[in-house]
């Protein structure tokens, strides 16, 4: 895809694929040489992953998965689901920090993309990036960095992760 070189082309295509504050990010992109739109793109994707704050059918597919197959991967979850649930715990409060946590976790893998974090002082020169790739998977610099920088202002819901209710929402 061949990426505008002007503010405005560029901030069109921001609007056009969801950003919010488009001619910021474009600026951002045209001024300070930051891959913006590419940053943008990875996190909206991201994003994806995350559950959608009204969705609380995924706790039932979690207990019948659990009850299906009780020893596979993750039946734990399904099976700590069922006794909140029984509990009264609400299913909106269990999506709510389920969200929270899967928000965090996007946050630090994106974080843990620019540090590595290692205590090992032979892998202080070890390290890996977020790149776009050309038609024959060769990365195309710049490095995608500062993720985690955009993380909650990307969050589709625009309130950066605070809960409906919040006054600063």
């Amino acid at each position: 895809m061949d990426i505008p070189s002007n503010v405005a082309e560029l901030t069109e295509l921001f609007e056009k694929f969801g950003a919010r504050e488009p001619e910021s990010w474009a600026t951002s992109q045209i001024k300070e040489k930051i891959p913006q739109l590419q940053r943008y793109l990875f996190l909206r994707q991201a994003w994806k992953c995350v559950l959608a704050e009204d969705n609380v059918k995924w706790i039932d597919r979690q207990i019948q998965e659990s009850e299906n197959r009780p020893n596979g991967p993750f039946a734990g979850v399904g099976a700590a689901l069922k006794r909140a649930v029984l509990a009264g715990v609400s299913r909106q409060d269990l999506t709510d920090i389920a969200r929270g946590i899967q928000a965090e976790m996007l946050f630090q893998l994106c974080y843990l993309l620019d540090d590595p974090g290692f205590s090992e002082r032979e892998l202080d020169s070890f390290g890996w990036g977020l790149f776009e790739v050309d038609e024959n998977d060769n990365p195309i610099p710049p490095r995608i960095g500062s993720l985690h920088e955009s993380v909650l202002e990307t969050d589709p819901t625009g309130r950066e992760m605070r809960h409906k209710g919040s006054p600063d929402a």
